[in-house]
């Protein structure tokens, strides 16, 4: 139920930003797209083909989020930088989230609406005080928070803190970042309803929303701090689903998950549908990378094929069929994948040649591809039961997913997004785009 109310929460915004979008095309020559990575709204450039104002307008063609207007357009209400925020210098991103990256120099920007951000710009803005992240989290951003690892192993976490999301001991919300309490170690960071990390050691630690179990420490009680997950001492990679559970992949190369069951695959030790620790998916055996979606997951084997698992009613797991099955099964087609992401309904690879494949749900342009082409079997909402190609990008080198959205870092510090996204921040900051369009300032 919680996932029908998410989507018709989403369905509801992008109707609203729509209509703006319709009223804005009596002022601007060329509507805007929504970036995919980012929070888009008022004050930024976008799209595929004009500029993006103020309530995320709907264009065609290629152009730039956050930044001056693609061919043909020009820039809607409010496309200026917010006062009192510097203009972007030309910086190479190293690592992405689907609405912030880390920089070059170790300073992280996001282009999300938030309180951290101070604006409601689509222009990439700057997260005070930070100078030395090395990764970001990963995760469906529909989380009004996010994180990132430290240079030294700390984590620091910023926004909505309403079931301690920021770890920090309080439930305080903090448009700045907060240092995570207790950690030091740190190798990765997760984010969903709540939040996890790899530690140096192999142990997993994970903190905030805990309803559903999903801080595999054995209880459904939420933590203002960081709880080691129990009984794993080898993970290389986890990832938090917005199911209210999470997924892990040990050096063994097996996948362990925690939290809510939506798989079907039988009871875990806290009952039918939920395990409070972490139980063993059978079958994998070779996993190097994990995502979890909304209801589904996927893992990214040595060979570079992918297996997923759990719900498929609009061909997340994309075998070809809208079959919820009881074991993973095997992608179509893929067998050069080198990274994988996951949105609420949908899934994306990264292939070794630098091109990005998706599948799922297409309701929103997730999937890149310039259209939002119905499904084979006769569904009313547009998907692709296979992978399909993203339309433009053939030197991607990293990619992240949230709920409705995609992001792709490419190999010169580019970032380019296409999707759809509202934030959680600002229902005003929203954007759609069925190609990807450049995140401007890097």
């Amino acid at each position: 139920m919680d996932r029908v109310n998410r989507t018709e929460r989403n369905e509801a915004r992008l109707l609203i930003g729509t209509a703006s979008a319709l009223l804005g095309l009596l002022s601007v020559v060329s509507c805007s797209d929504p970036l995919r990575g980012g929070r888009l709204g008022a004050g930024g450039a976008t799209g595929r083909g004009g500029a993006l104002g103020a309530g995320g307008l709907v264009g065609t063609g290629a152009g730039t989020i956050g930044g001056s207007s693609p061919t043909g357009g020009t820039t809607g209400a409010g496309g200026t930088t917010a006062a009192g925020d510097t203009p972007n210098t030309k910086l190479v991103a190293k690592a992405i989230s689907a609405s912030c990256a880390v920089l070059s120099d170790g300073t992280v920007q996001c282009w999300d609406g938030s309180v951290a951000t101070t604006t409601t710009s689509l222009v990439p803005v700057a997260i005070s005080g930070i100078t030395n992240a090395i990764a970001i989290a990963e995760g469906r951003g529909d989380n009004s928070f996010g994180c990132v690892v430290l240079s030294g192993g700390m984590v620091q976490c910023w926004g909505d803190n309403s079931s301690g999301e920021l770890g920090n001991g309080t439930t305080t919300d903090s448009s700045v970042p907060v240092t995570v309490s207790g950690i030091t170690n740190a190798m990765a960071v997760a984010r969903g309803n709540d939040t996890c990390a790899v530690l140096s050691d192999g142990t997993v630690q994970c903190w905030g929303d805990n309803t559903g179990g999903d801080l595999g420490n054995g209880t459904t009680t939420n933590s203002l701090v960081p709880m080691t997950v129990s009984g794993i001492t080898s993970a290389i990679a986890v990832s938090v689903g917005g199911s209210a559970f999470a997924c892990a992949v040990l050096s063994d190369g097996s996948v362990q998950w925690w939290g809510f069951d939506p798989f079907g695959f039988g009871s875990g030790p806290g009952g039918p549908g939920q395990s409070s620790v972490p139980v063993t998916f059978a079958g994998i055996t070779s996993a190097t990378a994990i995502a979890a979606g909304g209801g589904h997951a996927c893992a990214l084997l040595s060979g570079g094929t992918i297996q997923c698992w759990g719900f498929n009613a609009y061909g997340e797991l994309g075998n070809g069929t809208t079959t919820d099955p009881p074991v993973p099964i095997t992608v179509s087609g893929i067998t050069n994948a080198i990274a994988i992401a996951a949105g609420e309904e949908h899934t994306c690879a990264l292939l070794s040649g630098g091109s990005v494949q998706c599948w799922g749900d297409n309701s929103f342009g997730q999937l890149g591809n310039g259209s939002t082409n119905t499904c084979s079997y006769g569904s009313s909402r547009p998907c692709s039961l296979t992978p399909i190609t993203v339309s433009g990008i053939t030197n991607a080198i990293a990619i992240a997913a949230s709920e409705m959205q995609t992001c792709a870092l490419l190999s010169g510090g580019s970032v380019q997004c296409w999707g759809s996204y509202s934030s959680p921040f600002n229902d005003s900051v929203s954007f759609f785009s069925l190609m990807p369009v450049t995140v401007s300032g890097f």
